[in-house]
C-alpha cells in the first residue's frame, strides 16, 4: 500500500509541475486547442490554475500524510518485534520511550507529539482502514483522519467499523448525506462525527452526562493589556441558552448610531447581566482610577473599551429548538435529544427543557423509514413563524459551504429573487447568515439545488460547485419490551386500528389524501370524532385533522398540512405513535 501511495504523490507532483509551469508561462501554448487568442481570459486561466494547483497540494499533502503513518506505524511495529518475549513490563515501558524519543528527533516534534502521531498510526493500520485509504488517495485531509481516531475512542471496533462506514462507504447501510466528509471543514465533520458517536456508543449519553456534570466550573486566566479570559464548562442546554440570550441582546442594540460589533455587544450584554446596575466607567483615559471605580465595573459608551448598564440590556426569551424522540420525551429509552445548535444531548435534559421552558410546542411528522422530519404541526400556522422553524429543522446552519453559524437570527432569503420569478414556498428559500447574505448579492457566489427537505448546495464565481451538507437523520429507536412480554400485545380493540397500511407510497403521501381515499381504519375503543359538523377524518396519532385548505399565510409548498384539533381524546397506550419525534421551542 505505501508503493501505491507514493507513485500517487508521484504523480500529483509532476501534474503540479504541469500547472505552475502553465502558471509562471500563460502563453499561447496554455491556450485550449483552437481557440482564439483575442477570447482568451488569460487572467481568468491564471486565477483558475491557481485554484486547482491549491486544490491538487492539498490532496498531495493527504497522500504523504497516509506514507508517513505507514512509515511510523511500521517503525513502531518493527521495534516491537525486536523486543525480546521474555522482557518485562518495565523493559517494554523504557522500550516506548526510547521509540517515541526517536520519532521526535527525526521530525523535530515533542515527544508528547510524536506519541500522538504514533498512537493515531497504530490506529489507522488496524482499526480504520477505510480512513486510511481515503487519506492515501487524497479524499481526507490529515485532520479528518486525526478527528476520526479521536471520535472514536472509546467505541467497540463493530462501531468503529460502522462509524468509518457511515462517512466513508457510500454503499454503506446508512451513508452520509450530501457534502462528502473530505469537504467539510474540520469544525463541521467534528460535529456530524460527534453526533454519530452520541447516537452510537455503547455507554448511554445519560449516564456519561451524569457523570461528567460533576466536572462543571467557572475558569479563570488573566491574559495582556489588562484583559482576561472567563470559560464556563456547564450542560449544553444552559450554554446554548446563554450564547442565544446574548447574541439575541446584541442583535436588539444594533442599529445606525451603534459603532461597537456584535461580538462586543454580546460580551458587554454577558457582563452587564453579571453585574448589575454599576455606573460606567471610561475606558482609556490619562487620569488615574478613583475609588468610585469599582472593580467589574462596565465601561460606558463611546470609550475605546464601550461597555453596557445593565438597564441597556434587553433581555429576550431566547428561543431553542429542541428535537426530541418520544420514546424519550416519555422516558421510556435514552436515545438522544438533539438541541439546536449544539447536538445531540441526554433525553433527561429535552425533557426540563420541554417540561419548564416550552412556549410552543410543535409537532414533526417523521419519515419511519429514515427519522427525517416530513412537517410541522399546524396548530398555530403563520407565514413567519412556521417557515423560519422548518428552515432551522431542514438546515441547521447556514448553508454556505462550511459556514458554522447557527444565529437564530439567520436571514431568510429567496435563492431565486421574487422579481425574477421566484416563489415563497421553502423550496426556495435558504437562510444564510448576514456574511453569506451580503456574499450572494454583492458577487457571483449563488445557492443552487434546494428542495423542500434538503439545503442549498453553492457555485462559487469560479464555477467550483460545493454540495450541500445535509443533517444524518437515523431511523428511530423503539424501546425494548418488558421481559417476558412481547412489544405486539396491546389493549383488546387496538390491534386492527394498528394495523400498518400498504407502504407502497410515502407514509407522508397516503397520510395527507383526500377523505375519500384514505383507508378505512377502524376505531379505536373510547374514539371521539370532535364536535358535530366537524368535517374531518382519522389518523394513526391519536389526533383528529382536517385538509388543509389553500391559504395566503401558508408557504406554497407547505399547503395542505391539517391542523391538529385535539377534543379530549384519550392518549393512546404505548407503542402507537407511528412518528417518533417531536420538536419543541424552549426557553
Amino acid at each position: 500500500m505505501v508503493a501505491g501511495t507514493l507513485e500517487a504523490v508521484g504523480a500529483s507532483a509532476l501534474w503540479l509541475a504541469a500547472g505552475l509551469r502553465r502558471v509562471a508561462d500563460p502563453g499561447p501554448a496554455a491556450l485550449p486547442g483552437g481557440s482564439d487568442p483575442g477570447e482568451a481570459d488569460p487572467l481568468g486561466d491564471l486565477a483558475g490554475a491557481c485554484l486547482e494547483g491549491l486544490a491538487g497540494v492539498a490532496a498531495m499533502e493527504a497522500r504523504l500524510a497516509a506514507v508517513k503513518v505507514h512509515l511510523a506505524a511500521g517503525f513502531a511495529a518493527a521495534e516491537e518485534a525486536m523486543t525480546p518475549p521474555e522482557a518485562s513490563a518495565q523493559d517494554r515501558t523504557v522500550r516506548r520511550m526510547s521509540v517515541t524519543a526517536e520519532v521526535a528527533c527525526a521530525l523535530t516534534v515533542s515527544e508528547g507529539s510524536a506519541e500522538r502521531l504514533l498512537v493515531e498510526s497504530a490506529k489507522l493500520t488496524s482499526d480504520l482502514p477505510l480512513a486510511l485509504g481515503a487519506l492515501g488517495s487524497g479524499t481526507i485531509s490529515w485532520q479528518h483522519g486525526r478527528i476520526m481516531c479521536d471520535e472514536t475512542e472509546g467505541l467497540s471496533p463493530e462501531a468503529a467499523a460502522a462509524f468509518e462506514a457511515h462517512f466513508l462507504d457510500p454503499d454503506a447501510p446508512n451513508p452520509a448525506r450530501g457534502c462528502p466528509a473530505g469537504e467539510l471543514t474540520t469544525a463541521r465533520f467534528r460535529a456530524k462525527a460527534r453526533y454519530w458517536r452520541e447516537r452510537h456508543h455503547q455507554v448511554s449519553i445519560e449516564k456519561r452526562h451524569h457523570k461528567c456534570v460533576k466536572d462543571r466550573r467557572l475558569e479563570y486566566a488573566p491574559d495582556r493589556d489588562g484583559m482576561a479570559w472567563l470559560s464556563a464548562y456547564l450542560p449544553a442546554d444552559q450554554a446554548a441558552g446563554i450564547w442565544n440570550r446574548t447574541t439575541a441582546a446584541a442583535r436588539a442594540l444594533q442599529g445606525p448610531s451603534e459603532t461597537r460589533t456584535l461580538t462586543q455587544l454580546r460580551v458587554d450584554a454577558f457582563a452587564g447581566w453579571l453585574l448589575g446596575p454599576a455606573p460606567g466607567v471610561g475606558g482609556a483615559t490619562d487620569d488615574p482610577p478613583t475609588d468610585s471605580a469599582r472593580a467589574g465595573d462596565v465601561p460606558a459608551r463611546g470609550t475605546p473599551a464601550a461597555g453596557l448598564l445593565v438597564g441597556d440590556v434587553p433581555s429576550p426569551a431566547a428561543q431553542v429548538l429542541v428535537t426530541v424522540p418520544v420514546f424519550s420525551l416519555l422516558g421510556l429509552s435514552e436515545e438522544p435529544a438533539t438541541l439546536d445548535g449544539h447536538g445531540p444531548i441526554p433525553p433527561s435534559m429535552a425533557r426540563r427543557l420541554v417540561a419548564d421552558g416550552a412556549t410552543s410546542f410543535h409537532r414533526v411528522l417523521v419519515d419511519p423509514r429514515d427519522g427525517a422530519p416530513l412537517e410541522i404541526g399546524s396548530a398555530s400556522y403563520r407565514l413567519t413563524k412556521p417557515m423560519r422553524q422548518w428552515l432551522r429543522l431542514r438546515d441547521a446552519k447556514c448553508t454556505f459551504p462550511n459556514c458554522n453559524n447557527h444565529s437564530l437570527d439567520n436571514d431568510a432569503d429567496h435563492i431565486l429573487a421574487w422579481a425574477d420569478g421566484g416563489g415563497t414556498g421553502v423550496a426556495n428559500l435558504g437562510q444564510p447568515c448576514p456574511k453569506h447574505h451580503r456574499l450572494k448579492h454583492s458577487t457571483q457566489w449563488r445557492p443552487v439545488g434546494a428542495t423542500r427537505d434538503n439545503p442549498p448546495g453553492w457555485i462559487s464565481p469560479m464555477g467550483r460547485s460545493y454540495p450541500a451538507e445535509y443533517q444524518d437523520w437515523e431511523p428511530p429507536t423503539w424501546p425494548e419490551p418488558p421481559p417476558g412480554q412481547d412489544s405486539r400485545e396491546l389493549p383488546p380493540g387496538w390491534q386492527d386500528w394498528l394495523e400498518p397500511p400498504n407502504l407502497q407510497e410515502p407514509p407522508h403521501v397516503q397520510d395527507w389524501r383526500e377523505p375519500s381515499l384514505v383507508q378505512d381504519w377502524p376505531e379505536p375503543p373510547g374514539w371521539s370524532d370532535g364536535p358535530d359538523g366537524f368535517d374531518g377524518f382519522n389518523d394513526r396519532s391519536g389526533l383528529s385533522w382536517y385538509q388543509g385548505r389553500e391559504s395566503v399565510e401558508t408557504p406554497e409548498d407547505l399547503d395542505g398540512v391539517g391542523t391538529p384539533m385535539a377534543f379530549g381524546v384519550p392518549e393512546p397506550p404505548l407503542p402507537v405513535d407511528p412518528w417518533p419525534y417531536w420538536s419543541s421551542i424552549a426557553a
